[in-house]
């Protein structure tokens, strides 16, 4: 245990954590509040040292270190003797940022010396007295009086009133000061802006290298209202992607919120964090004075709910908390035990305003091209014309178009890359529909990177780093990147040039991966390898490898680097054939279906240029393949001789794209569906409808029967996002479409005014996919249901609480990402928690029943049903409302699910194991010498020549006969299947029926 030594006494103490997994902590509450009834005025703040000072001082409450340190000593011994263990430093806006509105920033250095000091001895004081109860002092580091990511000029978007660099040199100069005045911890608190932090975070870690001397740091941020989100927009897991790089003491929320409202979002941190999580909330929301009134008895009662659901390890007061406050939260805080820490799966997880997680399961991350000048004649031009509204539409394309990250390049010789990079990241950050994905800095000189990574806020990824330059600055640039709190894209290239063969692939891939895990310590899920995309078809003999060794680099790094990803750019691959659009297209998703097959996770690719693996004709395919898999010695002449009998595109191409118009409407249907082609949509809606007896029905058959086709290839890596986007907008041209036919028809049948129930349906927080929900929504609304949807990303609070407002029948959650599974099932803890008993339904492409069965129904004690389809929508909805048809319902559903949940139990069971050494000590005991064996009955083989096959038929088991017929079931249980029995029976009567032959014919 180290110890502090202080003028009167040596003093033991503990590492902070140590106390941390023992007890909840407790913070210290307001500063500002207490200062209040000391009715300070001009004179006491300025004292004998600022008598004379140019403008007043009233008010700059850091300064009364200096000016009056006996009221903040005094405050600071109050909360001690309350029951806080750590106090901070009365140096919230003690930064030369904050401090140049009184002029004086030259005076923050001695403000935040005396200020630790101050602390220092209180602290110390009380530790002296009771060493069993260590108290702490945080160095409090405020968000500056500046903002990094917001213009404050209205017709300026990209303006900023500061810069990275001078926010930096603030945050060093007062942390310096800190480290020096003695205390514990640095607290970077009151977070507005995510990019604000991160300049502490980066000013904290080079204080720390240059005085030698490492302290724990807190970090907490400020919800500011309903939204969910910071002044600057990231939701919670954002930000908390955005500063996880650094080695965290906790992360937490405080101020701008009571305690209640910020139940959830704690909740939230307390499930992802891999920290301790601090919440220090005001005394309830101000009134129309801006005062606090809640008092001690009532802010307790909210707290102890998040204390007792064990959300939190340190737990104070804000803006209006005294110590009577913080006496009460201490109280109940001494008899909780604090959280236990979860274990985090080591995913990549970026953020723009939003959190993007890349997890084993998920589908392939396009990374969107055009904003790249040396890519893109049309965004270079718009750039080198100063254009930049322009150039943010071509972004926003991207991001509409379903890229998930956007890659951005400013190399050109034209441009000042640095002002460029500055100039279109700051406008993006005033572009929410633009910067909720996360950014890609990406250039070939690191200055230019350094400088886009002073402009985003969010967890981007460096384009990129290598060994080219050799090690030293390989780990000097990768050390930066990992400060900055970046993600890194490491190229195949080294001191000897680009690695151009598989051995070469390997050799510095892996040698990368050793120096940034081992030397950088860089997190391996943050590393992403690029191994090189070259040409094929080029007609060398060289490069007849190309495609086949990035595709077996790719799979060893995948099985032997853990936790590192791939990249590439894509439109590489296809430069052969530059101004053959056709050929290039093929290239494309060919090349990305066996690079995805073989582990690439994400790629630069234009999403315009992606054809669907299987809408590629089947003779181009064969000669792109033959190219990539180097499976014939002619391939590349093959497929250039192919090639130029469709070069430009021109007739011949449109005659062919022609040809789909020529099948039935259905075909089309789904043909345009799959492809995203709107052209003709409306046209063959409308002869599809003319076919039918209702309008629902075109809905419900051939347009779902599409989407499912959509669905079946996205599942299985031939479509990619960007393609189902295109599907989604066609769907949704096709349903408007056909809205005001369904309308009519309700009028006409006279059901307009017959209310079957009323549904809410949400596309829960972190997802935007919502085609789904609105099939299902338009179905239902078409069956008398009033449907109240509340659009995409709804945060379960505002579900629960809409759901009460409208006194719904049914909660209906859709979702297309793995982490909505996630999402639903807190929203189905949240229903139970708050004694709600309205059924929910779950649907979306990644739900499923086995996940609804063993993960959402047991946290929730009404019925939970999933919906696979639109069309059981309708079923499944009037047998949940209706008070005669629900008991008979859920008893069937109620009984599937436990089958599932056995089912999954049973699975779950086969793959867990013990440790190897438990395994050793239950070992079976044999004693050898004891052992006498019996001496079988003959020795060798033995030869049954005439053996009955009546007898061994009687033995077979016949489960997996059905299985191999494709019907699910147990034998003989199967013969019982409503669905299956009968044919079942057939298909085994028929199997006796030959067997009796083999038996008789022997």
């Amino acid at each position: 245990m180290r110890t502090r030594q202080t003028n009167n006494y040596t003093i033991p103490m503990p590492d902070i954590r140590q106390e941390l997994e023992k007890r909840i902590l407790v913070i210290d509450g307001a500063m500002g509040t207490m200062i209040q009834p000391y009715k300070l005025n001009e004179k006491d703040f300025r004292g004998e040292l600022f008598k004379d000072w140019q403008s007043d001082l009233k008010g700059f409450n850091d300064l009364l270190c200096l000016t009056r340190p006996d009221v903040i000593s005094t405050i600071h011994r109050e909360y001690l003797k309350a029951g806080a263990d750590i106090i901070e430093t009365n140096t919230f806006n003690a930064n030369r940022i904050s401090m140049s509105d009184y002029h004086m920033d030259i005076q923050d250095v001695d403000i935040n010396l005396s200020a630790a000091r101050i602390a220092r001895q209180c602290a110390d004081d009380f530790t002296a007295a009771d060493p069993s109860r260590p108290r702490f002092v945080a160095g409090a580091v405020g968000p500056t009086t500046r903002t990094l990511s917001i213009s404050p000029d209205v017709n300026d978007p990209g303006f900023r009133t500061v810069n990275w660099d001078q926010v930096l040199f603030a945050y060093m100069e007062q942390i310096r000061a800190l480290v020096q005045g003695g205390v514990d911890l640095i607290l970077i608190e009151t977070i507005f802006d995510t990019l604000n932090a991160k300049a502490a975070l980066f000013a904290a870690q080079n204080i720390f290298e240059e005085t030698g001397k490492t302290l724990p740091i807190m970090i907490s941020g400020t919800i500011t209202d309903a939204s969910g989100r910071t002044l600057s927009g990231q939701t919670v897991e954002a930000f908390l992607n955005s500063v996880s790089h650094a080695d965290l003491l906790s992360i937490g929320l405080n101020c701008a919120l009571g305690a209640h409202e910020m139940r959830p979002y704690l909740e939230e941190l307390s499930a992802k964090a891999p920290f301790y999580i601090s919440a220090y909330p005001n005394a309830g929301l101000p009134n129309q004075f801006g005062e606090y009134d809640e008092s001690p008895e009532h802010m307790g009662s909210q707290i102890h709910d998040f204390i007792d659901s064990g959300f939190i390890n340190i737990v104070g007061g804000c803006c209006g908390t005294t110590p009577g406050h913080i006496s009460h939260i201490a109280a109940h805080a001494a008899r909780a035990k604090p959280r236990k820490r979860p274990v985090i799966e080591p995913y990549l997880r970026l953020s723009g305003l939003e959190p993007v997680t890349l997890r084993p399961d998920s589908n392939f991350m396009n990374i969107g091209e055009r904003t790249n000048v040396t890519g893109s004649r049309k965004f270079a031009k718009l750039i080198i014309d100063g254009n930049y509204e322009a150039a943010l539409s071509i972004a926003k394309d991207q991001v509409e178009g379903g890229a998930q990250v956007i890659d951005i390049n400013m190399d050109e010789g034209m441009l000042d890359a640095v002002a460029a990079m500055t100039r279109f990241l700051n406008l993006i950050g005033a572009e929410p529909d633009i910067s909720k994905v996360p950014i890609m800095i990406d250039s070939s000189k690191f200055f230019v990177i350094e400088a886009g990574l002073k402009c985003i806020q969010g967890k981007g990824i460096v384009n990129s780093i290598s060994l080219k330059e050799g090690e030293a600055q390989f780990i000097e640039q990768a050390r930066k990147v990992k400060r900055y709190g970046a993600a890194v894209i490491v190229m195949a290239f080294d001191e000897h040039g680009q690695a151009d063969s598989l051995p070469r692939r390997i050799e510095i891939c892996s040698r990368a991966y050793k120096i940034l895990t081992e030397v950088v310590l860089f997190p391996p899920q943050d590393i992403i390898f690029d191994p090189n995309i070259f040409p094929v078809a080029t007609g060398m003999e060289e490069h007849r490898l190309n495609a086949l060794d990035f595709f077996q680099a790719t799979k060893w790094i995948k099985e032997h680097l853990p936790y590192a990803k791939v990249s590439g750019g894509v439109s590489n691959v296809s430069f052969s054939f530059r101004g053959n659009d056709h050929v290039r297209e093929a290239i494309h998703a060919a090349f990305l279906y066996h690079a995805v097959k073989n582990g690439m996770d994400m790629g630069i690719v234009n999403p315009g240029q992606l054809q669907v693996y299987d809408e590629i004709p089947k003779d181009l395919l064969e000669l792109v393949e033959d190219v990539l898999l180097n499976r014939r010695d002619d391939a590349t002449e093959r497929l250039v001789n192919h090639a130029e009998t469709i070069k430009g595109a021109g007739k011949q191409k449109d005659v062919k794209d022609e040809e789909w118009r020529k099948a039935p409407v259905e075909e089309r249907l789904s043909h345009a569906l799959v492809k995203g082609i709107v052209d003709f949509i409306d046209a063959d809606v409308e002869e599809c409808r003319q076919k039918s007896s209702r309008t629902l029905d075109v809905i419900e058959g051939p347009l779902m029967a599409g989407m499912n086709v959509v669905g079946d290839l996205f599942g299985s890596g031939k479509m990619f996002l960007p393609q189902v986007v295109k599907s989604a907008r066609v769907m949704k041209k096709a349903v408007a479409y056909l809205l005001p036919f369904m309308e009519e028809e309700k009028k006409k049948s006279g059901s307009v005014q017959k209310n079957a129930g009323k549904i809410l349906m949400a596309t829960v927080k972190g997802d935007v996919h919502d085609i789904g929900k609105n099939i299902v929504g338009v179905v239902l609304a078409c069956n008398n249901y009033e449907i109240i949807d509340l659009g995409v990303m709804v945060s379960c609070d505002k579900i629960l609480s809409e759901a009460r407002l409208h006194n719904v029948d049914l909660i209906g959650l859709s979702g297309l990402i793995t982490p909505s599974l996630d999402e639903m099932v807190h929203v189905a803890k949240e229903m139970g928690r708050t004694g709600m008993n309205i059924p929910l339904l779950i649907g979306g492409a990644t739900t499923s029943k086995v996940h609804t069965a063993v993960k959402i129904a047991p946290h929730y004690s009404f019925p939970v049903v999933h919906v696979n389809d639109a069309s059981k929508s309708v079923p499944v909805a009037s047998s949940l409302i209706s008070k005669e048809l629900r008991p008979a319902f859920m008893k069937t559903v109620d009984a599937d699910y436990e089958r599932l949940r056995d089912q999954n139990k049973n699975a779950q069971a086969q793959n867990k194991y013990i440790a190897l050494t438990e395994a050793q000590t239950n070992s079976f005991p044999t004693d050898w010498n004891a052992y006498a064996p019996v001496k079988p009955a003959f020795i060798g083989n033995k030869a049954f020549n005439d053996y009955s096959l009546a007898e061994i038929a009687a033995y077979i088991d016949w489960t997996p006969f059905f299985h191999s017929w494709e019907m699910k079931g147990s034998y003989p249980k199967i013969f019982q299947d409503p669905e299956r029995g009968v044919e079942a029976k057939k298909l085994f009567d028929d199997a006796q029926k030959m067997l009796q032959q083999i038996i008789s014919g022997k």
